[in-house]
């Protein structure tokens, strides 16, 4: 006797067409091509732009250059707590780094309205015969203060 066959069913195949999808696309795009009125107006300009970097580059004529704040230090004796910090004539004079300090902490710009941002540069300018420590105190009481841009300068001639 035989065996009678096995029968396979097939699983249906789900596929999609895509050749209806692709011939609305290029009618689209036939339709799009003939259908754009191009004005006029819309060519490229050539512009004469300087180049890039080096010293052609031009700055911003809106830019306003920040004068940098020259904090003057002087030691007065040998000791530690004897310096004398000058600023430029129109703010008042610190009597010691605190006041110096608070100073800087008022007039930066933060929640308040204040006459300096936190990166405005700063230059401290020690005097010939000031002592490092007065210098570095002088450094530490601006970065307390806030500010960012903080450099050495020497003294004017």
């Amino acid at each position: 006797m035989r065996e009678p066959r096995k029968v396979r069913r097939q699983t249906p195949r789900v596929g999609l067409n895509l050749t209806p999808m692709i011939d609305v696309v290029f009618q689209l795009l036939i339709y799009f091509l003939l259908a754009t009125n191009f004005a006029l107006g819309e060519q490229v300009f050539r512009m004469d732009l300087p180049e890039r970097g080096g010293s052609t580059m031009m700055n911003d004529p809106f830019d306003i250059p920040e004068e940098p704040l020259r904090i003057k230090v002087l030691s007065i004796a040998t000791e530690r707590e004897t310096l004398s910090v000058t600023l430029p004539p129109q703010y008042p004079r610190p009597g010691d780094l605190a006041e110096l300090e608070r100073f800087l902490a008022e007039n930066r710009s933060g929640d308040t309205i204040g006459l300096f941002l936190a990166d405005h540069p700063i230059q401290i300018v020690p005097s010939p015969e000031t002592r490092w420590e007065h210098v570095v105190d002088v450094f530490n009481a601006v970065i307390r203060a806030g500010y960012r841009s903080v450099h050495f300068s020497d003294p004017e001639p």
